[in-house]
């Protein structure tokens, strides 16, 4: 566009100088035939010829100018169509723009801008950009503003604005300074773009950061608490379970049966107690990631077979049976002995727990990709399947009459999912309410990762 004009401009100035030299021409003419008034007839033909010379370059010169003007009437509107163009663009902008003299006067305001201030267009019009800004950064706005002519352009400058009646919202500016061909300032242009939401969820952020990181203290000082008074707690206990042990077996001088009896209960409750004291130093220690596993190869259906023999007593005391299925081609396996007899243990006493007519049973088989599988299922209570999301969460238990019946803290089934993902496998169940239920397990042979 503008080398069109330039172009138009040259033709101009050709035009003028062909007026110009037949102007010149006729004067010429003039002043010889006032100089030489008694040669007039040698040169009326010499005269006639020049003129008619200077009008055929006068329809030349008019020709070139009918052109020019139909070149100017359609640069013209190819000037009206982009200047159309720039305003709507600028009007229907979907960020605010604005246009001052250096001093923040505003010249023109788009749509958007005037959303901002809450107010007409026409009225902003000539006010000062300054009257909308948040009056405690009022003075820090002007200094800002007078210092602008040092540079070409500053972005990202965020400031509070005031709309008319309505509360306070955050604002990104970004100005750029317009200069004239000497370089010095003529206006400013502004863009400005709420940012209200954006300063919002970064500050909901900040305070979630911040209560994450107070989460996470108190968890880590939950941990350490627990874990110290685990520690203290345990010394005394197995002072009292060592002790009432000792009662029960000496032989010199044998307790009356109502004392044993009473020494008998201390030393149950006692080893209660201690197991659960355990569960919490355990589960503070998981919790801490401070649980290791330390992988070696064991005979698994030898810990199977002692882990039964520990729990018959038990069974045939609630007449019920236990039953044990191998089919393995080879028993051994590398991964932590003792975490994976942990967390048996535990699938085990539940079953018998809570099953009160029927029996429990391990089944043990081979998975492809060198992996085996341990099941526990007893014909038990069972469970409703909603709760099943809930059955490893740390102190939660499903049954609170069953819970005050046979105690616990409900952190048993946490530990074994947790020492189960420890030692490279995964834990799952399936159940049914008043039909039992069946607690899988699947490890690897051997751990991808052994520490």
């Amino acid at each position: 566009m503008e080398k069109a004009i330039e172009d138009l401009g040259n033709k101009m100035q050709n035009f003028v100088q062909k007026i110009d030299a037949v102007r010149d021409r006729a004067a010429e003419l003039q002043q010889r035939y006032r100089v030489s008034c008694d040669r007039t007839e040698q040169l009326i033909p010499q005269a006639l010829a020049e003129l008619e010379t200077a009008l055929e370059e006068l329809h030349v010169a008019e020709e070139e100018m009918r052109v020019q003007n139909e070149q100017l009437a359609i640069a013209n509107i190819k000037i009206q169509t982009e200047y159309q163009r720039y305003q709507e663009l600028f009007e229907f902008a979907p960020d605010g723009y604005l246009v001052t003299d250096c001093a923040g006067l505003i010249r023109e305001i788009n749509c958007a801008a005037a959303k901002l201030v809450n107010a007409p267009q026409a009225y902003l019009i000539g006010k000062p950009l300054t009257n909308y800004i948040k009056l405690e950064q009022r003075q820090a706005f002007r200094t800002r503003l007078n210092q602008l002519h040092k540079t070409d352009k500053l972005t990202e400058w965020e400031v509070g604005v005031c709309p008319r009646h309505a509360p306070t919202i955050d604002v990104s500016i970004t100005v750029a300074i317009s200069r004239d061909f000497q370089g010095r300032p003529t206006s400013l242009r502004w863009l400005m773009r709420d940012i209200t939401a954006r300063k919002l969820a970064e500050e909901t952020l900040r305070k979630t950061q911040l209560q994450n990181l107070q989460l996470q203290e108190s968890a880590r000082l939950k941990s350490h608490f627990l874990a110290i008074m685990s520690h203290e707690l345990r010394t005394p206990m197995n002072a009292i379970v060592g002790f009432s042990q000792l009662l029960l077996r000496q032989k010199c001088s044998p307790l009356a049966k109502n004392q044993e009896n009473m020494v008998e209960r201390i030393f149950n409750n006692g080893k209660h107690l201690l197991k659960l004291i355990e569960d919490i130093l355990q589960a503070a220690k998981i919790e801490a990631n401070s649980l290791e596993v330390v992988p070696k190869e064991f005979n698994l259906a030898e810990i199977i077979e002692e882990i039964k023999a520990e729990y018959c007593l038990l069974v045939e005391q609630k007449n019920l049976t236990i039953d044990v299925s191998l089919n393995l081609d080879n028993p051994m396996i590398v991964n932590d002995s003792d975490r994976l007899r942990q967390v048996l243990v535990n699938l085990l006493s539940n079953a018998i727990k809570f099953t009160e007519i029927g029996g429990v049973k391990i089944k043990v088989w081979e998975l492809p990709t060198d992996n085996i599988a341990i099941a526990v299922s007893d014909t038990g209570i069972g469970m409703e399947k909603e709760d099943i999301k809930l059955i490893f969460a740390e102190f939660r238990q499903l049954n609170q009459t069953i819970t005050r019946q046979h105690g616990g803290t409900g952190l048993g089934l946490a530990i074994s999912d947790r020492l189960v993902k420890l030692m490279g496998g995964r834990i799952s169940v399936t159940t049914k309410l008043h039909r039992g239920s069946t607690f899988t397990i699947t490890l690897p042979r051997k751990p991808l990762v052994q520490n």
